[in-house]
């Protein structure tokens, strides 16, 4: 996975890459053929101008159509004579409409000599010359005499490419976008998945390590009771049998978290509602530790100035949020732990403090505290016994609750816990 993982980052980096270059060129080939499509849109739009124009002159010679000579006289009728300025710029826009050319124009009609002889009142002679000018004969262009050359000028010519670029490139920028997002979701998910692994990885070695130690200590004392001076000797049987016993005990409650956890993240516990008075739930807490806190050589101190002390929770569950807090602290303090837990009021809410002065933690650690399995490093992995549940469930718990919890913690200074519970009854 370590050697595989590097490689399908950059597979995917350049297959993004390409996709990207494949499109920047795709939209310069769309936008060369785009403007190729629009000279083509114009010509054929003045074509059905001048249809439109030489239409309108046969109606009015009768619907007699004289061939145009070399010389043209008599028989020449001039496009002022039949159009207006107004009527000419209608058609021309119309037949631009037609192909979807919406941008401004203005229009002159010039002849043999190059001079207009009609115009449009923004029209100005240097747009002839102009690469924008498009033009065509409105008469035979080998007529010598009575020419009359169409001219047309697109004011903003680029808006018209500029509009159809923008769209391309929404579309370009939208699917890319698409693409990089899967590609960032994906190597997230990857990363998370390799996360996940490693820290399984240090749960079943923790839970290996944790269930090794009472195995072996059960299966020394199982082989000693098994011992001639031991079958006959009363007190050594109640001793082994208790070894046994604890250990055994031990093992239970390390399987009553997993399973609790399990629970917790199908959110099949539910909670037992009832008042409850925090003070007292510390007290018993404090009294039922007794014997571990004087195993750490741990001191336990309390400041309850609560006044409003009672608030609605489930007995067991908000124990165990006290234990944990607790129990934490003693694993993660050197020697002689000191915690002290501290009650006050804060409008119409609890706010309970549990701290103490341990190793503490960074605060990248104290970002994942939280997380299920996770542990905070310690320089040996199996150096602070559990399975990186205990912070998980009092999160889940106090969340249950309607609480909030947040964590305060420095390193070599200690870390305090602040929860914060309604003392309203919920609903």
């Amino acid at each position: 996975m370590k050697r595989i993982f590097p490689v399908i980052i950059v597979l995917i980096a350049i297959s993004v890459l390409g996709i990207i270059y494949l499109q920047v060129e795709w939209i310069r080939g769309a936008t060369k053929l785009k403007r190729d499509q629009y000279a083509q849109d114009i010509f054929l739009s003045l074509e059905n101008v001048r249809d439109t124009i030489n239409k309108r002159k046969d109606n009015l010679s009768g619907g007699i159509s004289f061939p145009t000579q070399i010389l043209s006289f008599g028989n020449f009728v001039s496009t002022p004579s039949i159009l207006s300025n107004f009527q000419l710029r209608d058609i021309i826009r119309a037949e631009l409409r037609k192909k979807k050319i919406k941008q401004s124009f203005e229009f002159c009609i010039t002849n043999e000599a190059r001079l207009p002889i009609m115009f449009s009142s923004g029209y100005k002679l240097e747009y002839l010359d102009d690469p924008n000018n498009r033009q065509i004969f409105l008469t035979t262009e080998n007529t010598i005499m009575n020419t009359e050359v169409l001219n047309v000028f697109i004011l903003q010519p680029e808006s018209y490419f500029q509009n159809h670029l923008a769209i391309l490139l929404l579309g370009s920028v939208l699917f890319t976008t698409i693409i990089i997002t899967a590609f960032l979701l994906t190597l997230k998910t990857m990363l998370s998945q390799k996360k996940l692994s490693e820290i399984k990885s240090d749960f079943i070695n923790n839970m290996t390590h944790e269930f090794k130690t009472p195995i072996a200590t059960i299966q020394l004392a199982t082989d000693a009771l098994k011992n001639e001076k031991v079958i006959n000797n009363k007190e050594q049987i109640l001793y082994y049998s208790g070894i046994i016993k604890e250990e055994n005990r031990r093992m239970n409650k390390q399987v009553e978290k997993i399973l609790q956890s399990a629970q917790l993240e199908r959110d099949e516990i539910k909670l037992q509602l009832k008042k409850l008075d925090v003070h007292t739930v510390i007290q018993k807490v404090a009294e039922n530790v007794t014997l571990q806190m004087e195993d750490a050589h741990a001191q336990l101190t309390t400041t309850l100035n609560a006044t409003n002390s009672v608030i609605y929770a489930d007995e067991v569950h908000f124990s165990n949020i006290i234990f944990n807090l607790i129990d934490n602290a003693i694993k993660y303090s050197k020697e002689n732990p000191i915690i002290h837990i501290e009650t006050n009021n804060t409008g119409q809410s609890i706010q309970l403090k549990v701290s103490d002065n341990g190793i503490g933690m960074s605060k990248e650690t104290t970002n994942h505290i939280f997380e299920k399995f996770f542990r905070a490093h310690t320089g040996n992995l199996h150096d602070v016994k559990g399975f990186g549940l205990g912070l998980t469930y009092v999160r889940k718990i106090v969340d249950a609750h309607g609480g909030k919890i947040h964590v305060d913690s420095e390193l070599g200074q200690g870390t305090t816990f602040t929860l914060t519970f309604s003392n309203k009854s919920q609903s």
